[in-house]
């Protein structure tokens, strides 16, 4: 039975995207160090992070520096790139999973600090680590049916508050190695934010075309990975078994509509080595064309798609194909292809 769902894009272009990089560095090694009596009370090597997840630093935000401005400094820097002016925007989709408080969402403090004109729609999308693509896909939508001539998505991310809460955690003498491996994510997890600015494809033929993709949800799963300003908590081999299991089901009937088998590049979200071999030899990707920014920057959560594209955008090539693949906690998957 057929389980994806597929959007096509017929005017809808992709005219800037941007990153903000949180500025301190983080390392694994300094991580380490701090946990270090726990792994010894645990009888833990050091260097699981580097090993097993393959993330060397991540990073965070200085002091005072929050990720909301950090993502009105993406969206300027996405606007200023794509030659548009803030009155033109008709679209704000904000897709952070971090927020200081339930209400109001954060898109209105990102429409405020972007200076978007109050006709200007805005709300907060939230899907875990596939918000922003679905964002884009939201945005292109509208694009397509007429209702606005440009959006902005945007996402900022701050991964401090979780990063400190659980190395207290895991220092308890209470806690066991069974509960500090169901932590092992949240000690992966980075700051930043990224934007991208979307318009209509026959008035930008400088812009990259977008051209569509399919979701696919499995939503049995939605205990699996569950995350909270106090950490996050997964069952990481039932997590792999059952992300892969709906990447493959994704790909595979994909084929009959769209052809992803030959893609100059593969921006895939950015989990860790074993979620990207895994991913690899599962579908078969070049793995020369996956590039990776978790080693320096980790997860940042919905971020970590548009940051990876804007910094494989500098080498990118007019005619490029390219495919954003991501898996989201709960679970879902999204793929969408660009012509660059």
């Amino acid at each position: 039975m057929d389980g994806n769902a597929t959007t096509t894009h017929n005017n809808v272009a992709l005219l800037s995207v941007t990153s903000m990089l949180a500025p301190r560095i983080t390392t694994s090694a300094e991580i380490d160090s701090q946990l270090q009596p726990a792994l010894k009370r645990l009888r833990l090597p050091t260097g699981l992070l580097q090993r097993v997840a393959g993330v060397q630093e991540r990073r965070n935000w200085d002091e005072g520096a929050t990720f909301d401005d950090a993502a009105v400094t993406a969206g300027k820097r996405a606007l200023h790139e794509a030659g548009i002016e803030p009155s033109q925007v008709g679209l704000l989709i904000n897709t952070s999973v971090t927020r200081k408080h339930l209400e109001p969402s954060v898109a209105v403090r990102i429409h405020h600090g972007l200076g978007l004109p109050s006709s200007a729609t805005n709300f907060d999308i939230a899907n875990a680590c596939l918000g922003f693509v679905n964002g884009m896909t939201l945005a292109a939508q509208l694009i397509d049916s007429g209702q606005v001539d440009y959006a902005v998505v945007i996402d900022g991310e701050d991964a401090d508050e979780i990063q400190t809460n659980t190395i207290e955690r895991l220092g308890r003498p209470s806690i066991s190695r069974k509960d500090f491996m169901s932590e092992f994510a949240s000690l992966t997890l980075g700051s930043g934010a990224a934007a991208a600015v979307l318009g209509r494809a026959d008035r930008h033929p400088e812009g990259h075309r977008m051209l569509g993709g399919v979701t696919r949800a499995a939503t049995q799963f939605n205990g699996l990975c569950v995350g909270s300003v106090d950490g996050m908590f997964t069952d990481a081999k039932a997590l792999l078994k059952g992300g892969m299991e709906l990447v493959v089901s994704a790909w595979t009937e994909a084929k009959r509509d769209w052809n992803w088998s030959s893609m100059d590049r593969y921006i895939l979200h950015q989990v860790s080595d074993v979620h990207t071999d895994a991913i690899v030899k599962a579908t078969g990707l070049d793995r020369a064309r996956v590039p990776l920014t978790y080693p320096l920057f980790g997860n940042v959560g919905p971020a970590s798609i548009p940051i990876t594209l804007a910094e494989e955008a500098r080498t990118l090539q007019p005619g490029n194909r390219v495919l954003l693949m991501g898996v989201g906690s709960g679970l879902n998957t999204a793929m969408m292809e660009l012509a660059w």
